[in-house]
């Protein structure tokens, strides 16, 4: 899927479409072909085993759980069956055919006495009857990395085993050809930093829990590096090509002693299957940290910046960023060298924190951007970029889509407005000042709309409280009137009439009455009951301030509990994201918590005010200091 360089830049479509592609935030996805037949799922459990599980027409969530318990020998009950934002429950009609599927204990069942959800080897090994590497999901654009799998697949059966890789946090396995060549690296979810199955003691969490990067879940960044290598169009960047995969071998590790060992403490080479990452190896001399930047073609660097700021990625560190020489010749992008981008589980968070861009302050990044990676750049389509995202990986969270078409939102206007890919990437970034992080330029837009998006909701809340409030005050003030009319009929209105006939009759002499009476302190009907419109204006007028009060301290209260309402599902949130379980001080702004309507209203008044952010850029960057950032780099 390559952008369409024929199209004006435009980025109003990301609100315009947006209703219309995304369905409701929660995971209420509609597929376009409901399944049909048998499927195949690949079932994984919080503790990273993996189950082939074959699904019916007829199958829901629960029946898939009872088989599940037969199949692990462990209860199921009181455990949820996911994919991706979707928790399932009776219709599995979102789950397509080799999609991976987590079954999690729910955390308030959870005890010590709990079993795990995992089961032996010997049901891992009598069960897993299918190959040696196969491709999860949509497969339409994996064709570059078909024929790596298949060659490392005659490798296995060739014994030709994997080889660990020692350095970094997660585990990693370089796979080979025939010849013994490293042909692709592997990184199996639940070996990531935090996973139950982490090969360098880097344990603690299970699988769906807030990971490594406090917005980017244990597990899921598999998919991630899928993700990176798909918005590549173009393969722009130079991102390797990258597959998601069931993979099955000995060489796996898993941190249960029981099931690696025997009696006599011997381990045991059991075959295990795991959901991993499969990228192809690129060979290189050396990454970015083993060498002066200053060489590095201008080109390659703003074709990596350009992706890790459509991507939002937290982890772009020198060591990720591999180096070739070119011997003869030229590069693809001018120079001696290539830059191959690499290590991209970081990316797309379900939240905005803090970027780690290596390249911000390389004296490339401040170069401008050329023609070609502007056009680009005003190509990009982030609507698109979404359903091919959702097609090609249904597991991948709509919180993460958000992520990415607000930064690629961010990244067209900012380029159209004239910034360099080092502006850009510092009003993304946060600021280390007294000790203490500073929100990015970028978090501080977001905070403004998230404010006004608040605001017009209150506001359009309060407006229907108003105008119920006035109806029902009119109402009971024609009730009033209508019972103070009654009460003059009788109390005295009748009097009153019967008075003024007789004043018509012998007035001279009622005059003369009058006179005596008022001079002998008496007072007549009129003086008795005060004039009609009189009185009932007095009674508007005390009805009017007692209801005024007493609706104002109605509406109050009413407010008040809507405001509580307001902040408990734009703050909380219903949405299931990594930040549920984090203190509420790690992220300055949230995006997953919005409806469908808050979402459009956000991304319009987001470009509205990007105009007067980038002006203020271009006036602050000559003169102002940049300060200390807070690296967060994922590099040891």
């Amino acid at each position: 899927m390559t952008p369409n360089l024929d199209s004006p830049v435009q980025t109003q479509m990301a609100v315009a479409v947006l209703h219309s592609s995304s369905g409701d935030f929660c995971g209420n996805r509609v597929c376009d072909a409901k399944p049909v037949g048998r499927r195949r799922v690949f079932v994984q459990t919080e503790t990273g085993c993996v189950h082939v599980l074959q699904l019916d027409r007829q199958d829901n969530a629960h029946s898939v759980k009872r088989k599940l318990q037969i199949a692990l020998n462990v209860p199921t009950e009181q455990s949820s069956l996911t994919f991706g934002d979707l928790e399932l429950k009776n219709d599995l009609s979102a789950v397509r055919s080799d999609s991976p599927l987590l079954l999690t204990r729910n955390s308030m069942h959870r005890s010590c006495s709990t079993p795990c959800l995992s089961p032996t080897m010997k049901d891992l090994e009598q069960r897993d009857l299918g190959g040696p590497i196969e491709i999860l999901g949509c497969s339409s654009c994996c064709a570059r990395t078909k024929q790596i799998i298949k060659d490392a697949a005659k490798a296995i059966k060739n014994g030709i085993d994997p080889v660990p890789v020692h350095n970094g946090l997660g585990g990693a396995y370089y796979f080979r050809n025939k010849k013994g060549d490293k042909i692709a690296i592997v990184k199996p979810t639940d070996e990531e930093p935090f996973a139950p199955n982490n090969p360098k003691g880097f344990v603690g969490r299970a699988l769906g829990q807030p990971g490594l990067k406090r917005s980017v879940r244990v597990g899921e960044t598999g998919f991630r590096e899928v993700a990176a290598y798909l918005l590549d169009y173009g393969n722009f960047a130079n991102v390797p090509p990258t597959s998601l995969v069931k993979i099955t071998h000995s060489v796996f590790h898993v941190n249960n002693e029981m099931n690696n060992s025997n009696w006599n403490g011997v381990r045991k080479q059991r075959v295990i299957s795991k959901i991993a990452s499969f990228q192809q190896f690129i060979p290189h001399d050396f990454d970015a940290s083993d060498h002066g930047t200053s060489s590095f073609p201008v080109a390659a660097i703003h074709r990596i910046g350009i992706l890790d700021i459509r991507i939002f990625n937290t982890d772009r560190h020198a060591g990720n960023l591999l180096v070739r020489k070119i011997e003869n010749g030229v590069g693809r992008f001018g120079g001696r060298m290539e830059l191959i981008p690499i290590d991209h589980g970081l990316c797309l968070p379900e939240g905005l924190e803090d970027p780690y861009f290596e390249w911000i302050h390389w004296p490339q990044a401040s170069v401008p951007f050329s023609k070609d990676e502007l056009d680009y750049i005003a190509n990009l389509d982030p609507v698109k970029d979404c359903d091919m995202l959702r097609m090609e990986l249904p597991m991948i969270r709509e919180a993460c889509l958000r992520v990415l078409v607000l930064c690629t939102i961010f990244l067209k206007e900012a380029a159209a407005f004239g910034l360099c890919l080092s502006e850009i990437g510092k009003m993304m970034s946060r600021e280390f000042s007294g000790m203490e992080e500073e929100p990015s330029e970028l978090e501080l837009i977001c905070m403004e709309v998230r404010k006004f998006v608040e605001e017009r909701e209150v506001f359009s809340l309060n407006s229907d409280l108003e105008e119920e409030d006035t109806f029902q005050f009119l109402m009971e003030c024609e009730e009033d009137q209508h019972i103070m009319y009654n009460s003059l009929q009788s109390f005295g209105l009748s009097k009153l009439e019967e008075s003024i006939e007789e004043d018509d009759e012998d007035s001279d002499e009622e005059n003369k009455k009058i006179t005596a009476a008022e001079s002998n302190g008496f007072s007549s009907a009129q003086d008795k009951l005060p004039h009609t419109a009189t009185l009932s204006a007095s009674l508007k007028s005390i009805s009017f301030t007692e209801k005024a009060q007493r609706n104002r301290v109605g509406a109050h209260n009413r407010n008040t509990i809507l405001r509580k309402v307001i902040n408990r599902d734009i703050v909380g949130g219903n949405s299931r994201s990594a930040e549920e379980t984090l203190p509420s001080s790690t992220s300055f702004v949230k995006l997953s918590d919005m409806d469908e309507e808050q979402w459009g209203a956000f991304l319009e008044h987001f470009q509205e005010l990007l105009l007067n952010a980038f002006r203020n850029r271009k006036s602050l960057a000559s003169g102002q200091k940049q300060k200390q950032r807070l690296g967060t780099s994922c590099q040891f």
